[in-house]
């Protein structure tokens, strides 16, 4: 598992591999609870006494995902209030928001354009001012509820916001529970719902919530269906201050897929009834969640909240001014053991993402194999000499059903053993073999792959997984062939340096890719030091050690428990500035 390290840090973490594998990491707030209640009966009854003694406007701001009719049925008949306004009373008709987003939702199953609406966008003007002229008349105690509450009552007396952990929204969209803003479409195909909140609604829902942060009075935790959490607004942004003075681990997620393997079942101790698990993404805080814990109680947030709220802290100022407030690092696995192979793919150049997506930088990746089976291997790079034409004719009549993709042919395979590192520049065709456990470290930009070939397979949905041979082609780097490769990307360990029990190594991230990756040896603690730029550490060898803070931007690692005596590893990645 990976853990991230900050240009300041104060506490302690540890790592744990296997059988300690820990699925609910969390940063204790408050050792004695003093800030969070639980329940909805003690919610309300919060609320009504924050409320009770004279005229107030209460708003209940709400992410989208957010089950209303939870949240309404359990609030709206034990709140003490005068009027009650629904927020969604203040959107444009449906017709009107699906015009206004569709340049950026497009007719393309899987990709958009990263908007620039904002909430405000999503409301009709005319109908927000009468609300809020409603609010303004109302005698006795209001009460606005939804996405966009805040704008129709911007002098508030009390702000509730209700967040929302993007992996449980997913969920929720799985299961039809839930629709997009404005959209009655939670009938919808999963994979149309997930675009429009990935392009268009979460933009414009983060826009709102980073201007609303410091007026938090309390934050509202659903995640979990019939058990709501309310924090106190300042104790949620202590524990973002906390996190962002130590190492710290998001919550992983795990999902199977139709290639996934069997490895993380065991290794991590899944659910060993579930056919397999693909993916773990156990460190891209866009998507996962943060678990603050005040006194044994955890509150689950968008771990996206705190690259927001603590950028420069959790950063450092040099890949804050590169990078903005988002988190430019990415960390997940991929099985394969006793699985297939990844569908073969290519990622697109800089220029391409930014034109057609909207994206500021791409997704250059790398596979480090953290285990494998015998016989592994990776796709990684073009055979000599092929013809680009052929090639494509070749991907278009096996996406037809006419023919299976030659793939040997074509691409070159590469045996790969335990502790390779492989570098992934965008723009070369490249795919994960079965039989391996790979650690992939990669720009954050993770959901623009451009599948060439699926290996003639269906999804779990029993649905054929779309293919982007049009958008793969305009980017595939045709040069990048096998000698490309042997010289540019396959293994290019480069010894640093070494010491009394420790030893340094460049593990070789191309030096087209602004990620720096180094491998550490040791036997006992060594020194470490994130330079004001923020560390993102995986341990890769070994099957526990002890990270903690020694100084200002200095922390040390020590082998511990059943690692004391042996030889440990650690792959640590940061930015290149």
């Amino acid at each position: 598992m990976d853990t991230i390290v900050h240009p300041l840090n104060r506490n302690k973490i540890s790592i744990k591999l296997k059988a300690n594998y820990d699925k609910f990491p969390h940063v204790q707030v408050e050792t004695n609870n003093r800030s969070c209640i639980t329940g909805w009966a003690a919610i309300a009854s919060a609320l009504n006494a924050a409320i009770q003694f004279s005229k107030k406007v209460i708003v209940i701001e709400c992410y989208q995902g957010v089950n209303d009719d939870e949240v309404t049925s359990n609030l709206k008949n034990t709140l003490k209030y005068d009027v009650w306004i629904n927020a969604g009373d203040a959107l444009k008709d449906e017709q009107e928001i699906l015009a206004m987003t569709y340049p950026d939702v497009t007719d393309d199953r899987i990709f958009g354009y990263l908007t620039r609406l904002n909430i405000e966008d999503y409301q009709d003007k005319n109908k927000v001012s009468r609300l809020s002229k409603q609010v303004n008349d109302a005698n006795g105690i209001v009460i606005v509820y939804g996405t966009g509450a805040s704008l129709i009552a911007p002098n508030h007396d009390v702000l509730v916001y209700a967040d929302m952990a993007r992996w449980e929204i997913q969920l929720r969209m799985r299961k039809k529970e839930v629709h997009n803003i404005g959209i009655k479409n939670n009938d919808e195909e999963f994979s149309i719902q997930y675009k429009r909140a990935f392009f268009v609604d979460w933009r414009a829902c983060d826009r709102l919530k980073k201007k609303l942060f410091d007026k938090i009075d309390y934050m509202l935790d659903t995640n979990t269906a019939n058990e709501p959490k309310l924090v106190k607004g300042e104790a949620i942004l202590e524990g973002l201050r906390i996190a962002a003075k130590r190492p710290f681990r998001v919550v992983p997620f795990f999902d199977p897929g139709p290639w996934g393997g069997q490895w993380m079942k065991e290794v991590c101790d899944l659910d060993r009834s579930v056919i397999n698990y693909a993916w773990c993404f156990d460190c891209v805080p866009e998507e996962n969640s943060l678990l603050l814990r005040f006194g044994d109680t955890d509150v689950e947030i968008p771990s996206i909240n705190l690259v927001s709220y603590q950028t420069d802290n959790l950063l450092g100022p040099k890949v804050h001014s590169r990078f903005g407030d988002e988190f430019p690092i990415r960390f997940d696995f991929l099985d394969t053991v006793k699985g297939g192979n990844l569908s073969l793919q290519v990622h697109p150049l800089t220029e391409y993402i930014q034109e057609k997506f909207g994206m500021h930088y791409t997704q250059d990746e790398s596979y480090y194999f953290l285990d494998v089976d015998d016989n592994a291997d990776v796709y990684l790079g073009l055979q000599e000499n092929i013809d680009p034409d052929e090639m494509l004719d070749d991907l278009r009549a096996a996406e037809r059903g006419e023919k299976l993709f030659d793939d040997e042919k074509f691409v070159k395979k590469w045996p790969v053993k335990k502790h390779d590192h492989v570098s992934i520049p965008a723009g070369t065709v490249h795919c994960s073999g079965a039989g391996g456990m790979v650690l992939e470290i990669s720009a954050t930009p993770y959901i623009f792959t451009f599948k060439l070939w699926d290996w003639g397979r269906l999804g779990l949905d029993g649905k054929p997984r779309p293919i982007n041979i049009e958008h793969g082609k305009n980017v595939i780097q045709w040069d990048r062939t096998a000698e490309w490769v042997k010289k540019h990307a396959l293994n290019l360990v480069e010894p640093l340096g070494s010491g009394d029990g420790w030893r340094e190594e460049r593990t070789g991230l191309n030096e087209l890719e602004f990620i720096e990756t180094r491998r550490h040896w040791f036997t006992g603690k060594v020194t470490h030091n994130t330079d004001g730029i923020v560390n993102v550490l995986n341990l890769v060898e070994g099957r526990e050690v002890i990270v903690e803070p020694a100084a200002i931007g200095e922390y040390t690692i020590r082998p511990y428990g059943e690692s004391l005596g042996k030889e440990c590893g650690t792959l640590k990645a940061y930015i290149r500035v």
